[in-house]
């Protein structure tokens, strides 16, 4: 079960003191009344999700994985983070399936869409695209482009057949496109943000066809939703680490450092630096969401962990047990001086590197720290992680009096952007 440690937090957090306020948000999150409240459709989607839709998501993954080579994933933000965070986390960098997922549509990057287009050329290929309006940029100029390869390598009609949309139920372009052209829909509920969105079609029918066990995902996900609504901080994973975040905001910390042990965790801290960075960076205020991956970042960022400005914390995602075994061997010759670690597992060299940085930046570097403990990666964990972060995050954002799920200066860019591109309006 995942456990919130702070003894290592360096600091004598009132817990108490947070207690009223922790419970009057909890009660407006439950009943729906904070701010940006039309949002908040993902805090009982493990048990309110549709169950038919649920099922219709295996139905189409099992087409997609008995008759393609590659499924190529064309969203950005939430609508690709959380997928691609997952599928790492649960399959590794170096994944051995039958079906390929590629991203697209998360950059403008001539050349890496040059890449993909190219390699596609040869390959039998699905789509998923996934967008709420069918309008976001990245996303519809990557989508046109791969849909005009496909139909051009297979014809119109094959091609209907191997997209599959995933967008607002009743309107949008993308909507309007999938009704004309007779695409596979599923539904991205308006009341669900991107960044919320993983347990929704958005993750699951990419997680699904890569060959995810999604039930057991929306099952770590039920249970974290029942033990992220008690109001009690101490009872309460998620409140527990949201007061600590914003103890720390309160005392100096600007920046909160997300680190794992693992490469194959490292696209989740690029999910967790959407979720916290888009939902809490506004109004002057916000920590700065950042990440790491240890020991191999500590070649280069650890020198300013531990001897850098003191503005920061680390929030560290230990994973107890990896999936896998691998033994150091004896060598006669001995030259690299390893002999010491012969017949030793790597779970137990991981571990030492973790408890030895541990003590080095809490104790000589005076950096706090908060460890985020669970016993392995696997699809229940995944999901109840994956909840237990957004609970998180909709508390420590109402703790900050800032609104979780809008994002008002994303569109400033945008508007500049279109501007010089010289979309009419702007």
């Amino acid at each position: 079960m995942l456990k919130v440690k702070d003894e290592h937090v360096l600091a004598n957090v009132d817990y108490a003191s947070y207690q009223p306020k922790v419970s009057k948000i909890n009660e407006m999150i439950e009943k729906n009344e904070g701010a940006g409240n039309d949002f908040t459709g993902w805090v009982k989607y493990p048990e309110t999700f549709d169950k038919v839709e649920f099922e219709n998501i295996k139905k189409y993954a099992k087409v997609v994985r008995d008759n393609y080579e590659v499924l190529v994933v064309c969203g950005i933000g939430g609508s690709y983070l959380g997928a691609r965070a997952a599928l790492e986390a649960l399959q590794g960098l170096k994944r051995n399936d039958k079906l390929e997922i590629i991203f697209l549509g998360q950059t403008f990057s001539s050349d890496y869409i040059f890449d993909v287009l190219s390699y596609l050329e040869n390959k039998n290929f699905a789509i998923n695209v996934i967008s709420k309006s069918g309008t976001t940029t990245e996303t519809a100029i990557a989508f046109r482009l791969v849909k005009e390869l496909l139909e051009r390598k297979v014809g119109k009609v094959k091609a209907q057949k191997a997209i599959f949309a995933t967008t607002d139920p009743k309107k949008g372009a993308l909507r309007e496109l999938s009704t004309n052209e007779g695409y596979v829909t599923f539904n991205l509920p308006g009341n669900i943000g991107g960044r919320y969105s993983v347990f929704t079609a958005v993750g699951l029918f990419p997680l699904a066809c890569a060959g995810v066990n999604i039930d057991e995902l929306m099952k770590g996900a039920l249970d974290a939703e029942k033990a992220c609504k008690n109001p009690l901080i101490n009872k309460n994973p998620a409140y527990k680490y949201a007061v600590l975040r914003d103890y720390f905001y309160n005392h100096k910390k600007g920046v909160e450092m997300f680190v794992s042990y693992e490469p194959k965790l490292t696209q989740l801290g690029e999910w967790f630096k959407q979720l916290f960075g888009e939902s809490e960076g506004k109004d002057g205020k916000g920590l700065l969401p950042d990440s790491a991956t240890f020991s191999t970042d500590l070649h280069s960022l650890g020198q300013y962990v531990q001897d850098g400005t003191k503005q920061l914390f680390e929030t560290i995602l230990y994973v107890k047990h990896p999936n896998n075994r691998v033994v150091i061997p004896h060598d006669d010759a001995n030259l690299d001086g390893l002999n010491y670690l012969e017949n030793k597992d790597l779970e137990f060299v991981n571990e030492k590197a973790f408890l030895g940085t541990l003590e080095a930046h809490t104790k000589t570097g005076n950096v706090p720290n908060i460890i985020i403990e669970v016993e392995k990666m696997d699809e229940y964990n995944l999901g109840y992680l994956f909840y237990f972060f957004m609970k998180t995050c909709a508390m420590s954002a109402y703790l900050l009096k800032v609104n979780p799920f809008n994002q008002p200066g994303v569109e400033v860019y945008k508007k500049n952007m279109f501007h010089l591109l010289g979309k009419k309006g702007y």
